[in-house]
């Protein structure tokens, strides 16, 4: 089914793109579905890892590498997520429990999960994943590496992290029997660099008053590209935005016609289909120009040491350290963005979600960034509550109006 699933979705963004209807988004989707297919295919080396893994130094190993909330997400986004989470709370899976891991618990249950062939579980940026790893280590009988994330990104920490890697190369070439090429290494680790520098182009572009980047155009995009990393496909992805991007800034073709507020999404988005983004465009003229993961804090890699430079870059990452790291990586976002306000969807079972939220609404108050906080689900569309959650968005978008308009912003 889920073979099927991709093979389809690569049929139809390819056939749009012979008819000339083609966009960075949709080559990003067709990167997406490619990944899918080779997780899906039974071809080739296939791990399921933790978010912070080295997707790039798996890419140069030949192994085919995803994160496992990677399905919890795509379930939800094609509607399919109800009978897995179903599924899961039939085998004993708590509720309360984060729903990314829980579809991914009722998707292995059904024979929806493709069988990896290793898993390497990553202590952060989330327990409940690394949890995950090993209930699937488990259930199909196959070996599994944790990489202990430090709490901290000093030179010891990045040490340390950076010998884990070298150690996860032996790992993976005992499993698949292919010791590291440094050759192709070396240009997979050229790639990355490229990626990195495009990358910020997209973003520096993004941060334009108006902003070129539509309602969807970034969704997920951060997180998501961080496994095309090392490869050619992701270099493709990031020009698309870059050449797409370039051209609406100097065509002043905004991504919404009428911007009138910019928002920060804290954390990650709803990933099933809802009104409220559509709400926030059509009723405010608000515009998401800023999401927390869509952000790279790490110096280019050095390809005479790679792993270093690999470790530094997972510890970059806003959810690892303590949430005051986290709180100056967003008020960054909110200066570079020129926001009026921020979003943050409280996404149940999740530390990162619930953990830090009056912290960070604080923090971002104190910088005169308004604050919403949203209890919701971003996975289970079963609890979404569209009713109380459009009143609360509604009067947060009314305070934000009438600050700008007052110029309080």
């Amino acid at each position: 089914m889920m073979l099927e699933y991709f093979n389809n979705l690569i049929s139809g963004i390819e056939a749009k793109q012979h008819l000339g209807k083609s966009s960075a988004r949709s080559r990003f989707a067709l990167e997406l579905a490619r990944l899918g297919r080779g997780l899906y295919s039974g071809d080739g080396t296939v791990a399921w890892c933790g978010i912070l893994a080295p997707f790039d130094l798996l890419h140069a190993m030949g192994v085919t590498s995803c994160f496992v909330e990677f399905v919890g997400a795509m379930l939800a986004s094609t509607g399919t997520v109800g009978p897995m989470m179903e599924q899961s709370e039939q085998l004993g899976y708590s509720t309360d429990g984060c729903s990314y891991h829980r579809a991914v618990y009722g998707a292995m249950a059904q024979g929806l999960m493709p069988e990896p062939d290793f898993l390497i579980g990553t202590s952060a940026v989330c327990s409940a994943g690394l949890a995950s790893i090993e209930n699937l280590a488990c259930h199909y009988g196959k070996e599994m590496l944790t990489i202990h994330v430090p709490i901290d990104d000093s030179p010891a920490a990045v040490a340390h992290l950076a010998d884990q890697f070298r150690e996860m190369t032996h790992f993976v070439a005992r499993q698949t029997g292919r010791p590291l090429d440094p050759v192709r290494l070396r240009e997979v680790i050229g790639r990355t660099n490229r990626m990195r520098e495009l990358t910020l182009e997209v973003y520096r572009l993004a941060r334009q008053v108006p902003t070129p980047a539509r309602r969807r155009d970034l969704v997920n995009f951060g997180i998501v590209s961080a496994l095309f990393l090392g490869s050619p496909g992701g270099v493709e992805v990031v020009e698309a935005y870059c050449n797409e991007f370039a051209e609406k800034v100097a065509g002043e073709k905004p991504g919404l016609a009428d911007e009138r507020l910019r928002l920060l999404w804290v954390q990650n988005r709803i990933q099933f289909a809802n009104p409220l983004e559509k709400l926030l465009e059509q009723e405010y003229g608000a515009a998401v120009v800023a999401d927390e993961l869509n952000d790279i804090n790490w110096d280019p890699i050095d390809p005479e040491d790679p792993f270093t430079g690999m470790a530094s870059r997972a510890l970059s990452v806003s959810f690892c350290g303590p949430a005051e790291h986290r709180l100056q990586v967003l008020l960054r976002l909110a200066r570079d963005y020129r926001v009026d306000g921020a979003i943050n969807p409280c996404h149940w079972g999740c530390r990162q979600g619930t953990g830090a939220r009056g912290l960070l609404e604080r923090g971002l108050r104190e910088a005169g960034v308004p604050t919403l906080n949203l209890e919701v689900d971003c996975v289970d569309p079963r609890s979404f509550s569209e009713g109380q959650l459009k009143t609360r968005l509604e009067a947060f978008m009314e305070t934000l109006s009438r600050r700008k308009s007052s110029g309080l912003n």
